[in-house]
């Protein structure tokens, strides 16, 4: 399976402790150049120790051939949201893990299947690596300041089997 991801979730999950849960599930992940240097700021400009991701045996780190189409995407999106979605399509990935909105609408416009932090939760209890969604989105919301509307949250919930 290829599995090419942007900055955000993996982020968000570094944040949480959540990160062994991309290997788990999905094997290697991908991310282009610019998402990597994204998240070298956590450890650049607030003290992160990343060496575990540094280390990471289950994610590559791989350029973004097409720079015209990354210029492109660039006009609307950032930088490593415009890379991975050039990256995901240019290796013909099974998923690009994506949260924000306008990225995952450029991406499914480029044809590309996505996936978001809260649906690795869901693939991570169906496939029993936790128990409960509900810690972790909770996690996410106060530890990572990620916003999930409400009614995300219950629909999350409900397709979880914790409604």
């Amino acid at each position: 399976m290829i599995v090419v991801s942007d900055t955000s979730p993996l982020s968000s999950l570094y944040l949480i402790d959540q990160l062994p849960l991309l290997p788990a599930i999905f094997g290697k992940i991908i991310v282009p150049e610019k998402v990597w240097e994204e998240l070298l700021i956590l450890e650049t400009d607030f003290g992160r120790d990343l060496s575990a991701l540094k280390s990471a045996s289950w994610l590559d780190v791989v350029p973004a051939s097409d720079a015209a189409a990354v210029l492109r995407l660039q006009r609307f999106l950032d930088a490593g949201e415009s890379e991975a979605i050039v990256l995901a399509k240019e290796l013909h990935a099974d998923y690009l893990l994506i949260d924000e909105m306008e990225g995952r609408e450029a991406a499914a416009q480029e044809g590309l299947k996505t996936i978001g932090v809260l649906g690795v939760f869901i693939q991570a209890k169906s496939a029993g690596f936790i128990a409960e969604v509900r810690p972790l989105m909770e996690d996410l919301r106060e530890k990572a300041r990620f916003h999930i509307h409400s009614n995300l949250f219950e629909t999350v919930l409900r397709q979880a089997g914790e409604l």
